[in-house]
């Protein structure tokens, strides 16, 4: 279980505590059953992490949740400058909310972009909403992951910093009470997840990258591009 659920769950037993004293109990069993919830939501499962395939890396979910868009778009906003594909994944309420690194490496970038709390689930979110970018490199790919903050959500963690190394799958932050994860990539990759499939973080494998320098890829036009502002 992630700390927080202890912080809110026992906090909300000692306040249900508190209540069935000067009350009675049953006007403290509403604030038992938020403590339940608390300690359910903040847990952390363990998952079997996929290992890399002859010459090929997996690219792993960095958390649970449904799948919203497989997409290409233009990452003109980071420091790669390019069209990549995309995998948005939205975490409902009764998702695991931890999040996961989607590949082996070191963490190259970390930018937190102010912003709004729009619909998780809705188009301009990935662009409008409060989020943390995180830019990874490992086998010579460079991943972004953002962790996106949504109606609910109002708090992203991620205990990372610049220069650490992290491995596939491993656990570095979470976004609390719903939210969206989105991870762009190389276009050579062989993407194994389509919308509406649900995915685990750490274990469900969305893409099988090729070890080494990604293949050039030509740009179409008309291929509908994402903005990131700084």
């Amino acid at each position: 279980m992630v700390r927080d659920g202890y912080f809110y769950g026992l906090g909300s037993v000692l306040v249900a505590g508190v209540i069935a004293w000067l009350a009675a109990w049953p006007y403290a069993v509403p604030v038992l059953l938020l403590a339940a919830f608390f300690l359910w939501f903040f847990r952390d499962p363990a998952r079997r992490i996929p290992e890399a395939s002859g010459s090929v890396v997996p690219l792993v979910s960095p958390g649970d949740g449904k799948v919203t868009d497989v997409s290409v778009v233009a990452s003109g906003g980071t420091s790669l400058g390019s069209m990549r594909n995309r995998i948005s994944i939205f975490l409902s309420v009764f998702d695991v909310h931890v999040n996961r690194s989607p590949i082996a490496g070191v963490i190259r970038e970390v930018r937190y972009q102010r912003g709004k709390f729009l619909n998780a689930m809705g188009a301009h979110s990935a662009e409008e909403n409060e989020q943390n970018i995180v830019t990874v490199e490992g086998e010579g790919r460079t991943v972004i992951f953002k962790q996106i903050a949504g109606l609910i959500a109002r708090r992203i963690v991620f205990n990372f910093k610049v220069g650490d190394h992290v491995a596939c799958g491993e656990r570095v932050g979470l976004i609390k009470f719903g939210s969206r994860v989105d991870v762009l990539f190389d276009r050579d990759a062989a993407i194994q997840v389509k919308p509406g499939d649900r995915v685990k973080g750490g274990a469900t494998v969305l893409a099988w990258l090729p070890v080494g320098q990604p293949v050039a890829q030509a740009i179409h036009a008309g291929v509908a591009g994402e903005r990131e502002a700084r």
